[in-house]
This record gives C-alpha cells, sequence and structure tokens, in this order.
C-alpha cells in the first residue's frame, strides 16, 4: 500500500496480467507468480489482475482473492498494484474489494457492472456504495463499455468524483476519444486517467492522463514501458515510431477474443504452461493462428523472451 497515500504517482504502464491456468483449467499460482516477475524485470511501472484480460467473470470469488494475493506478494510494494475486483452482483464486489484493501491494493480498479445495463442513476448509486464502504481506498472506475454494455457518461463520472474524495481517477477503455477529453474537461485535469485502449495510449498522454493499463504489456512489457518513458522525457518522435513498431502485436492480441492470443504467445515464450482459457472463451483456431503468426513475424524483436 506504499503508493495508496498518492495515486498520482501511480503512472506509465501498469501491466494487466492474464490469470494462468493448468491444462485441465485450474489457475497455475505459480505461472503468475513467475508472470508477476517477469514483468517487474521488464520495466513494468504497475500490476493489475483481474480486469477483463485475467478473466474474472469466469472465476469464483475466492479464485480471484487468491491470486490477488499472490500478486500482491511477488510485488511486495516494489511498485503499484491496481487489482480489478468489480463483478457483476455488488455483494461480491465488495466482498473482493475489501479482500484487496486489506491486501494492500494501491487503487481498486471496479468495472461498471456488466450485463445488467443500470442507468446512469444507478451507476452512481453502485460505486457510491462502493466508495462509502471503504473509504480508505482509492477507487479507479473502469469504463469499458464493449465489454459490460453500459458507457458511463463523462457527467456520471464528475458527480462521484464530487461525492468521493476516495473516487480518484478512471480507466477509460473506449474508442471514443472523445470521451477522454469530456471527462478530464469536467472532473478537472487533477482527475487520474489511464487509457485501457492499445492505439489510445500514447495520444492520452498528451491531453492529460498518466499512463496505460495495456494488455498489450502482457508480451511486450518492456516496449510498452519504453514507450510511456520515452515521451515523458520529451523523445516524442521515438515514443511515436515506437507505438507504430507495436501496431502488428495489437492486432495480434484481438484476432481472437483476448486474452486467448496472449496467452499463446506467453505459453510459447516458455512463461505459462498451458495456453488454456476458461468457457466460453477457447483457444484460438488454426485460422487464428496464421494470422497471429504472421502479424508476430512483423514485430517479434519486441518480444524479448524472459531469462528463466
Amino acid at each position: 500500500m506504499k503508493f495508496r497515500a498518492t495515486p498520482s504517482l501511480i503512472k506509465g504502464s501498469i501491466a494487466p496480467v492474464v490469470t494462468p491456468f493448468t491444462a485441465d483449467g485450474a489457475v497455475d499460482t505459480e505461472g503468475l507468480r513467475r508472470l508477476v516477475r517477469w514483468q517487474l524485470d521488464s520495466g513494468s511501472h504497475g500490476i493489475s489482475i483481474g480486469g477483463s484480460t485475467g478473466e474474472p467473470s469466469a472465476q469464483s470469488a475466492a479464485e480471484r482473492i487468491a491470486a490477488m494475493k499472490a500478486v500482491a506478494e511477488e510485488i511486495d510494494d516494489r511498485v503499484p498494484f491496481l487489482p480489478g475486483t468489480g463483478s457483476t452482483k455488488l455483494e461480491e464486489t465488495l466482498e473482493i474489494t475489501e479482500a484487496a484493501h486489506k491486501l494492500g491494493a494501491d487503487l481498486a480498479l471496479v468495472i461498471t457492472p456488466y450485463y445488467s445495463r443500470p442507468t446512469q442513476e444507478g451507476l452512481i448509486a453502485w460505486y457510491g456504495t462502493v466508495a462509502r464502504e471503504f473509504p480508505d481506498q482509492p477507487i479507479v472506475i473502469y469504463n469499458v463499455p464493449s465489454r459490460t454494455a453500459v458507457d458511463i457518461a463523462p457527467e456520471t463520472v464528475a458527480t462521484l468524483r464530487r461525492a468521493h474524495d476516495n473516487i480518484v481517477g478512471i480507466k477509460e477503455t473506449t474508442k471514443d476519444f472523445e470521451h477522454f477529453s469530456h471527462v478530464l474537461h469536467k472532473c478537472g485535469r487533477d482527475f487520474l486517467m489511464w487509457s485501457g485502449i492499445e492505439l489510445l495510449c500514447l495520444p492520452l498522454l498528451a491531453i492529460g492522463g498518466i499512463g496505460f493499463v495495456s494488455a498489450l504489456a502482457n508480451i511486450a512489457p518492456a516496449a510498452v514501458a519504453r514507450m510511456y518513458e520515452l515521451y515523458v522525457a520529451g523523445d516524442h518522435d521515438g515514443a511515436i515510431d515506437l507505438h507504430y513498431q507495436l501496431a502488428p502485436l495489437v492486432e495480434l492480441l484481438f484476432v481472437e477474443t483476448n486474452p486467448a492470443p496472449a496467452k499463446h504467445i506467453l505459453k510459447d515464450l516458455g512463461l505459462i504452461e498451458s495456453g488454456f482459457v476458461r468457457a466460453p472463451l477457447i483457444e484460438p483456431t488454426a485460422k487464428g493462428l496464421e494470422r497471429i503468426t504472421a502479424l508476430r513475424a512483423q514485430a517479434e524483436h519486441l518480444l524479448v523472451r524472459p531469462s528463466l
């Protein structure tokens, strides 16, 4: 919880690690710990677990909490820890958020509740409940309408920010880049914003964002961290060049549903033992693998095999 008191220090590339499973579908805790160690060695500026890339909706609350515990232990306060704690059920969201708080999470990343399609008033009530239950826990709204079927409006974010001091930021995973600007304009430029859209990570920095929680960091952590570092050091041309070098890997991630392509790459790199994804997802099809292989060849130099 070293960074909990100063959330504005949680900048740069926050890696939203996958949850590795064994070939028969059990959570591979040792594989998860190995991924976290590799992320730290590769220079990622923070670690998240339990966001969309971590397949939280296919896991029980107990599995998610056990994964958070393993990640927190591996991080050991060396970098910020931002677990995803949201669920489609309020009681489960509160249970997982409480566990994250006790484990020392610096920020709790709470997704808009999926499937139920709440109104904006419903979202205000939902986030308000979470914020009041954990007044000492900084909360980050996680907006990902492609997954949840609800888009939290900039006015709603501003209402929550004014009402709750511990709602400190938002992870924006929408391709509507105007939405990013509207949120920062209505909430104030001291409101913290991270991008979850890979090709908007670099552009967000230009309008006041402080970093990104990008699935791309799963397979190219050093390059994603380096892109942020180049930008903040003033080497904008270098950052832009790396942004475009990474583009084939961005496309690779979404050849089929994330995180199946990422897990395929991680298995090939020797970081996890299995590319298993839980139903209803499946591992990449033969046609998907052809496209993944072709895209990988365009950016192979950015995939650094770990020294294990």
